[in-house]
């Protein structure tokens, strides 16, 4: 069989694959071999002239010979049978021109559609071959997921090119403790120090928990860093200002050279973070303890009485005070005595509590003996008439000028400048009748105008 009718058969068998996006089928050999010229393009459609078809006479051009001759018959002869193979082929040809520009077209199309692009994912680049129309799809492609901590240049709705270059960067969770402050945050950073220098923190002089050449997982890390502040301390009447990194007001003292004994202090906790710019005094402490016996008041109970008159009272029981003992704690503070501390205290004697009856009986409206004086009289000259009068030296008071002794005696309370005018008038008689008009030396003669 000629290679012109296997591949006569191959077109329309379909027993030959298909030539390969990378394969060009040879065409060239049976257009040339019989037609002794270049084979037509792809492009260009064969003109298959009535002449040429097989079985039809010779071409006009030809019949115009002589006729006759026997060489010219011969000549004609020769030409028809020459030209039968050629239309032949080019039947054959034809369905395999067609299938050749079908797939030229397509590998156009797939090679138009095919882009190189640059993809660096946390600082590792590597150049790929994708068709995604943008990145969002190329990172799908690639099973990359990027989140909201995340970092994709260009977005990942921009559309791809050839050479385009994409950066995918990673979110990485830092629980960062800057200068006792606690908090959450995020960086794309891979190590320590770019983190830091990411997040705008001062590195210079600053204590950290991890080396900053560390390498910071997707995972994370806890960092606590202390950057250097100025602190400045007041001790022993003497100024101290250091630069420090200390994570304690304790540290702080203990690296500006100053020695903390006994009761010393500071004016803020020791185990406070010292701050930028911060003043702190170092107290020198002396301490003593003192124990005193403080007195308990007792308490009064009072027992209403109804035979006994309005305004009687009488002491059923004497009450005594009881007994405290308390311990202070007395500081001096850099020379400077405080107030005393009250630190324990103990009951040494309990107190005893005064029993007191009190009369609610209702006072006689007279008093025999005493009645038919002049008591207003006698008012008038000792006080001048005012219930509340006490004299100059502050010992007798009331309208009758009674002492405390003699007032308590005929059953009243407190002191008689305080009790009610008619109480002070029927104990005024009470006194009459016990005594007559010498309690009143000057004054007792006007009780008989």
């Amino acid at each position: 069989m000629s290679t012109s009718q296997g591949s006569h058969r191959a077109a329309r068998g379909g027993r030959r694959p298909a030539p390969s996006l990378h394969e060009q089928p040879t065409l060239a050999a049976p257009l040339a071999a019989p037609l002794g010229r270049p084979a037509p393009s792809l492009h260009e459609q064969p003109t298959l002239a009535a002449p040429l078809v097989p079985g039809q006479g010779a071409a006009p051009a030809a019949t115009s010979a002589v006729p006759g001759t026997r060489a010219e018959a011969r000549r004609a002869a020769r030409r028809r049978k020459a030209s039968a193979p050629v239309a032949d082929s080019l039947r054959r040809l034809l369905p395999q021109a067609l299938v050749v520009a079908f797939l030229a077209g397509g590998t156009s199309a797939f090679v138009a559609n095919d882009k190189a692009v640059r993809l660096s994912v946390d600082g590792v680049p590597r150049t790929l071959h994708t068709f995604a129309d943008d990145v969002d799809e190329l990172l799908a492609d690639e099973g990359l997921a990027v989140g909201a901590h995340d970092i994709v240049a260009p977005a990942p709705d921009a559309a791809l090119a050839n050479g385009d270059e994409i950066v995918v960067r990673y979110g990485r969770p830092v629980a960062l403790t800057l200068d006792g402050q606690r908090r959450q945050v995020w960086t794309t950073a891979r190590t320590v120090e770019g983190a830091l220098r990411q997040l705008g923190v001062r590195a210079e002089g600053a204590y950290l928990s991890v080396s900053r050449s560390a390498s910071i997982s997707r995972s994370g890390l806890a960092l606590d860093v202390r950057t250097e502040r100025t602190v400045t301390f007041l001790a022993d009447g003497r100024r101290r200002t250091l630069r420090t990194n200390a994570a304690t007001v304790r540290e702080a003292v203990e690296e500006a050279g100053i020695t903390l004994s006994g009761q010393d202090a500071t004016s803020v906790p020791p185990g406070s973070f010292p701050r930028d710019g911060q003043t702190i005094t170092v107290m020198r402490i002396t301490g003593a303890k003192e124990v005193r016996e403080e007195p308990i008041p007792y308490a009064v109970e009072r027992t209403r009485d109804p035979e006994l008159f309005a305004g009687t009272e009488v002491v059923e029981e004497q009450g005594a005070e009881g007994v405290r003992r308390v311990t202070y704690a007395l500081r001096t503070v850099n020379g400077v005595r405080q107030k005393p501390r009250r630190i324990r205290e103990e009951i040494v004697r309990e107190p005893v509590s005064r029993k007191v009856r009190v009369g609610t009986r209702p006072l006689p409206s007279s008093v025999a003996g005493a009645e038919g004086l002049d008591w207003e009289a006698l008012a008038a000259c000792e006080s001048g008439g005012r219930p509340d009068a006490v004299d100059p030296s502050g010992t007798y008071g009331g309208l009758y000028q009674f002492d405390p002794g003699t007032w308590r005696s005929l059953g009243g309370r407190g002191v008689a400048q305080n009790a009610p005018a008619s109480e002070q008038t029927y104990r005024a008689k009470k006194l009459y009748v016990q005594r007559g008009a010498s309690p009143w030396p000057h004054c007792g003669r006007r009780l008989y105008r």
